[in-house]
């Protein structure tokens, strides 16, 4: 059975103490110069915490920005605009725990011939329990991993995230959890399939899945980067961020969790900062493959850079996509020819 670092919530959240008085080794080099105009930004999640930072950031410092979540639509795009004094703000619908959602984003974008240049994939979830989705996934396993790979393929499949063959590139970012460190080998037995379980699990989940959705960003930049550089496609963990993430855990743990989160946690605008920096520094233009702690450059756990493990990962992943999305073939195909 696959598992994450910490299957206790308190225990890992006290393990984001560490990581707040920690120095951080390139925040003086970010700077007010790094700026985002005549860039398109998308940021999954945005509706709240970290995504709705992002997305005050972004808007500050002159991006046009597309805000993608499942709730507060239009009232979450109104308060960025207010926050930022920005007008090029909007909210679009996006439910990552229901896949026909995602054809229908990306549709639009494509219809609307929006063109991406920095896509941030934020939206995760923390469930107290297992949850069936309407497609017959674990609803943390669809929402923090293989809705993932359904988004950025898309995106590459219709043309609204472009590979480039000189600079500015394109930029994917994933947003992970340094969390991910220690956990096991992906467990193909599991991988997909609905089974219930509990608190514990669900905490073990959480870390356990960003392990399977960085060795999938690992894998995506190998495959299109293979000749050169066409894509920027980074990790960061932006450390840990005061949040409403885990809003459905039970009261009690809600309760205690709220009172560390207040105390040791970063604002979502703080917090915000070291991704907006990978995003827009000159220092991580043209590079991809890097991972981010906040604002401190480091490996990924050595699993994720496997071969064999990015590979079969891949397969896998479009394996069991082709068996419950009747319209995979809209990016199946290409990702096929990704070799």
């Amino acid at each position: 059975m696959a598992e994450g670092r910490f299957t206790n919530p308190v225990v890992a959240s006290l393990a984001g103490v560490k990581d707040f008085f920690a120095k951080q080794e390139l925040e003086s080099r970010f700077s007010d110069e790094d700026r985002a105009e005549e860039k398109t930004v998308l940021i999954t999640g945005a509706n709240s915490g970290l995504g709705y930072g992002l997305a005050v950031e972004f808007a500050k410092r002159g991006a046009r920005v597309i805000m993608a979540g499942r709730s507060k639509i239009p009232e979450a795009g109104e308060q960025v605009k207010k926050e930022s004094a920005s007008e090029k703000v909007e909210i679009l619908y996006l439910d990552l725990s229901k896949i026909e959602t995602i054809h229908q984003f990306v549709q639009l974008l494509a219809k609307r011939e929006i063109k991406i240049d920095i896509c941030i994939f934020n939206a995760a979830t923390a469930l107290p329990g297992s949850r069936q989705t309407a497609s017959g996934q674990d609803e943390m396993f669809l929402v923090n991993y293989l809705s993932n790979v359904i988004l950025s393929q898309l995106l590459l499949s219709k043309g609204v995230v472009e590979l480039k063959e000189e600079a500015p590139l394109s930029k994917m970012i994933f947003i992970s959890s340094d969390s991910h460190q220690g956990a096991t080998y992906i467990d193909y037995d599991e991988f997909g399939s609905y089974f219930k379980y509990g608190v514990s699990k669900g905490i073990s989940n959480y870390s356990y899945f960003k392990l399977v959705l960085n060795t999938y960003a690992t894998e995506l930049s190998r495959r299109i980067n293979r000749e050169s550089t066409r894509l920027s496609i980074n990790v960061i963990c932006p450390g840990p961020v005061s949040s409403n993430i885990l809003k459905e855990a039970p009261w009690l743990l809600r309760m205690t969790l709220k009172g560390i989160f207040r105390i040791v946690f970063k604002s979502p605008a703080k917090a915000a900062l070291p991704v907006v920096y990978m995003a827009l520094s000159p220092d991580y233009e043209g590079r991809s493959n890097e991972y981010l702690h906040m604002f401190n450059p480091k490996k990924m756990d050595p699993k994720v850079y496997e071969v064999h493990e990015g590979e079969k990962l891949w397969a896998r992943s479009l394996d069991l996509l082709r068996s419950i999305d009747q319209d995979h073939k809209d990016y199946t195909d290409q990702a096929d020819k990704m070799i």
